[in-house]
């Protein structure tokens, strides 16, 4: 018999649904995503670590799961809500079904949850945190628990997902050695680096920056992670230790890292951005790049310190997409140029990059 599952969100909304994996009761934030495709990559990226992900579109699991789409080496998310599953994916690539996937890995997932609807009501009300049970009927009292449940305010998701140890990513013999701190890093962005040519070392968000500059990296990337950057402000003074020592690239979370580490707030969205099609503009050249977004925080640009600028723009809400600092000798993007879910338009700031290990190394590109 299928178990019935019931989904309360903190301010008393409610809906109810059908398991197709898993069981028991999840916690966490309630966010959605708009993008039609890309939901294993969802699923596997550790930036959704402490969240039940919704998607807008109905219908999720038509193409399987393949292990080469792979973002970390196993789901991330606190649970999943969909309208339908697709149980007999159609794909010539698929290795297994989205939900065999997700029960092999006990992730809770529920279907027969009017998501649309859910999406609307997150975008008026905000994100908030919400709970998943197939034990409790009871909605009031599933909300009690969920406010009584002091664990979702104190958990360090970057600990969660961040590899304790370092490793090599790829070692060839030629190629710009780069460090990559590991917040919760997306393996589309080692497959980029190392396609480019790079020996990639990645290490713990805990390293110092004394021991990442004894590796003699040509160039630093800060990660992608989950969470409030501002539960992160311990990892600050070594980022700063950092600056001007070696091109550094930050990606989201590494983003809003460099953002603390100039001296600049972070702040919470809405309701966030989570999708494939956010247009956003670069203020250099003027012109528009539809990206792949995966955040519920941002940097605040209205007091940019001197010589840091801002570079990129959110088109829908005009906040801060990018910026660098060309003395301090970094650069950094909200949005994710790996594009895994989403499209390339973005890929070029590996390139740009590359160009700064180029010019910084004076070896040339390559």
């Amino acid at each position: 018999m299928t178990l019935q599952a019931l989904l309360v969100l903190e301010d008393g909304f409610t809906m109810k649904g059908a398991c197709f994996s898993g069981q028991g009761e999840v916690f966490g934030e309630v966010v959605f995503n708009t993008a039609m495709t890309g939901y294993q990559e969802m699923i596997t990226d550790p930036s959704y670590r402490g969240q039940i992900l919704t998607f807008a579109y109905p219908v999720i699991g038509n193409y399987g799961i393949t292990e080469y789409d792979m973002e970390s080496d196993s789901p991330q998310v606190e649970g999943l809500l969909v309208k339908e599953c697709c149980r007999r994916p159609r794909n010539q690539r698929a290795q297994d079904s989205l939900a065999n996937y997700l029960e092999e890995h006990g992730i809770m997932g529920v279907e027969g949850i009017d998501t649309r609807s859910l999406t609307l009501h997150l975008r008026r009300a905000g994100t908030m945190k919400g709970v998943v049970s197939t034990e409790e009927k009871d909605p009031e009292m599933l909300r009690q628990k969920l406010l009584a449940n002091r664990e979702l305010n104190s958990r360090n998701l970057v600990d969660e997902v961040s590899n304790p140890e370092s490793f090599s990513w790829a070692y060839p013999e030629k190629g710009y050695h780069v460090v990559v701190y590991d917040y919760g890093v997306k393996y589309n962005i080692l497959r980029h680096l190392t396609l480019r040519g790079c020996r990639v070392t990645v290490v713990s968000h805990r390293t110092s920056a004394a021991e990442v500059l004894d590796l003699k990296p040509d160039g630093i990337v800060l990660s992608n992670g989950p969470g409030d950057p501002a539960v992160q402000k311990h990892l600050v003074s070594e980022i700063k230790a950092l600056f001007g020592k070696a091109p550094i690239m930050g990606i989201c979370l590494g983003h809003q890292l460099l953002g603390l580490a100039s001296g600049l707030e972070t702040f919470k969205l809405t309701f966030g951005h989570r999708g494939a099609n956010h247009p956003v503009k670069d203020l250099a050249t003027g012109k528009v790049h539809i990206t792949s977004q995966n955040h519920g925080y941002c940097v605040a640009m209205d007091k940019m310190p001197q010589g840091t600028e801002a570079t990129h723009i959110n088109l829908n809400d005009n906040t801060l997409e990018g910026m660098e600092n060309r003395e301090q000798k970094w650069f950094s993007v909200q949005y994710h140029p790996e594009a895994s879910p989403g499209p390339h338009d973005s890929i070029y700031l590996f390139d740009k990059f590359m160009q700064l290990m180029a010019v910084e190394t004076g070896k040339g590109e390559g």
